[in-house]
């Protein structure tokens, strides 16, 4: 099992942009929930064990997808643990009950993720552990957000204003895994990758279709916005007719990792080479000899 990886402060930064010295594509790449750095305050906070605090990573998915970047596109990644601070949620969902001292006006209380735990400032880990001792001061959540969610927001609109100015349109693709179920395995199997465009209203169909198609070709199980439609990042940043076309990928965490022992099993390298080979073909399927007039509209 790996260790936690517990950090008076990020090393080297919150999160890393990497990108090629040539973009060849119009796709972004971001992996806002792979971060493995806990910072000792946090730890110090917690409920939780060691491995407990993990199961909210998407472990590795940074690294299945790493060959974007030797292919020509950019990749960002959040080196911060998600249990410490969630970048795939509204600034300021928060949950009152969590802190004290006063929030600000502003703050959205109410969304559906804070009532079951998963806003900004996460409440719980997966099934259901709560992470926290006590409650925690107003003051240090608020910098959290103001030192890391703000600035890797705004590095991944500038990433993404850059490949528009360049392209006419950008693709970003949020990358994510999610668990293998624990019951009712073979009555109900999960897929092996969920792709989301809230409903439709994220990106043009074209990105989707031709994802669930490739990834079938490839032999594995997909479905469309069940029971992963997408989260903040993708409604935010997803605005077809404007050229923003944005989809969520949900990786079944079977398919390459021990989820008990926290480590990559056999088939990793194959999956990242299966990746390499679907987001290849998406290029060709998506823009071959259609640069100049392909706007891509919403669909």
């Amino acid at each position: 099992m790996q260790k936690l990886n517990i950090t008076g402060k990020f090393r080297p930064a919150p999160f890393d942009l990497l990108e090629p010295e040539y973009q060849s594509a119009p796709f972004v790449f971001n992996s806002p929930h792979s971060g493995s750095y806990y910072p000792h305050s946090f730890v110090q906070s917690s409920l939780l064990d060691s491995h407990s605090i993990r199961q909210s990573e998407d472990f590795m998915v940074e690294e299945l997808f790493a060959k974007v970047v030797e292919n020509g596109m950019p990749l960002m990644q959040a080196n911060f643990a998600r249990a410490y601070l969630d970048i795939n949620r509204e600034p300021y969902e928060l949950d009152p009950g969590m802190f004290t001292g006063e929030l600000p006006s502003f703050t959205n209380t109410k969304s559906i993720r804070v009532a079951g735990g998963l806003g900004t400032i996460a409440r719980i880990v997966a099934e259901q552990q709560e992470i926290y001792r006590d409650k925690l001061n107003v003051d240090e959540v608020l910098s959290r957000i103001e030192q890391i969610y703000h600035p890797y927001h705004d590095a991944l609109r500038k990433l993404l204003a850059k490949t528009h100015s360049k392209y006419g349109y950008a693709l970003l693709v949020d990358c994510h895994s999610m668990p293998s179920p624990k019951d009712n395995y073979y009555q109900n199997p999960r897929p092996d990758f969920v792709i989301g465009d809230r409903y439709g209203t994220s990106a043009a169909a074209e990105f989707v279709h031709s994802s669930s198609r490739i990834l079938r070709s490839l032999g594995y199980r997909v479905t469309i916005n069940k029971p992963y439609a997408g989260g903040f990042i993708t409604e935010h940043y997803g605005r077809p007719n404007d050229g923003l076309h944005a989809i969520q990928i949900e990786i079944n965490r079977n398919l390459y990792m021990d989820e008990v022992h926290m480590t990559p099993n056999s088939n990793f390298y194959k999956l990242c080479d299966d990746l390499e080979e679907y987001v290849n073909r998406l290029i060709i399927s998506c823009f071959e000899g259609r640069e100049d007039q392909y706007s891509l509209a919403a669909e």
